[in-house]
């Protein structure tokens, strides 16, 4: 059965931590990339004297390797692009996975245009959301691209080995994926279009709001497991009968056990009970608008 209902705007903010926790692995990776390896030679480092600090500057660099071995031996930094590519990827296909769902017939709860699904060479109904199943798809070959390196390198002893050339192929194959995948993702929610009515149909015909009820008795002094037993048994005579719960009035809702005072009714429209989760990052009206400022603010902030 259905849980809780939140807000739209709450299920997107979910998506926007995800996407800025992945934006910071970028960043992090691409930290550890601007280093000038110049002056390391093979593995021993330059003969030549040269002011490798004043070349970083010239060249942009934030500032000079500290080991020409190392330099000769690393490919950490390649991984950890891999790994934020694997991540973003991960999060992607996730993300498809939700979308598929929500825009599939059992769901309807958005609609994706056209341009990004695909018709049937057999079945002329069908509506294929083909963009979002090759994104989910894309998922595995870079997370593939990310094992095969750290294979390659797992066993390598100091400093250079040819393994390395073995590098290149799943990093620009990682990121001509990602690239795409990002790109077509964009595309996908630019069409995608919302349909409140069906999905605030699902939340008045089911009975998201037995958490609410559940906790309006332990406000009220009810033992919460009492709480819990109530408000199941009410859910499970409910689905016998066949009531919703906007079926169920003041009045009959305090017969049916004397927990139940007659005011706890309003909370079953789940717009009541949305109104009572008002803790920072929940879904609540008022928490949601600070979060959706804050979320802008930190966007303006962030410096790739």
């Amino acid at each position: 059965r259905r849980a809780q209902a939140v807000l739209w705007p709450h299920y997107v903010l979910a998506w926007f931590e995800i996407f800025l926790r992945d934006a910071e692995r970028l960043r992090f990776a691409r930290r550890q990339v601007n280093r000038l390896p110049l002056g390391s030679g093979a593995l021993a480092g330059s003969a030549f004297p040269f002011d490798r600090e004043a070349m970083a500057r010239e060249l942009g660099f934030e500032e000079i390797t500290r080991n020409s071995m190392d330099v000769a031996a690393d490919r950490d930094f390649v991984l950890d692009y891999l790994f934020a590519a694997a991540m973003i990827m991960l999060h992607l296909s996730r993300l498809a996975e939700d979308w598929i769902l929500y825009s599939s017939e059992e769901f309807g709860w958005l609609e994706l245009g056209d341009e990004v699904t695909s018709g049937s060479s057999l079945m002329p109904q069908k509506k294929n959301p083909d963009s979002l199943e090759l994104i989910r798809g894309k998922a595995g070959r870079v997370w593939g691209s990310l094992s095969s390196l750290y294979v390659t390198v797992k066993g390598l002893p100091m400093t250079y080995n040819r393994d390395l050339q073995e590098d290149k192929v799943p990093l620009f194959e990682a990121a001509e994926e990602l690239n795409a995948s990002l790109e077509m993702m964009k595309v996908v929610a630019d069409s995608v279009r919302l349909r409140p009515e069906i999905a605030t149909r699902a939340v008045e015909e089911s009975w998201v709001v037995a958490t609410d009820l559940a906790e309006a008795l332990a406000r009220k002094g009810v033992p919460f497991h009492r709480a819990h037993q109530l408000v199941g048994r009410l859910v499970l005579e409910s689905v016998k009968a066949g009531k919703k719960p906007k079926d169920w009035t003041p009045e009959t809702l305090a017969a049916f056990a004397p927990e139940f005072s007659p005011e706890m009714a309003a909370l079953l429209d789940p717009a009541a009970g949305l109104a009572t989760r008002e803790v920072p990052g929940a879904t609540g009206p008022k928490a949601l608008a600070a979060a959706l400022e804050a979320a802008a603010e930190r966007l303006r902030e962030f410096k790739p």
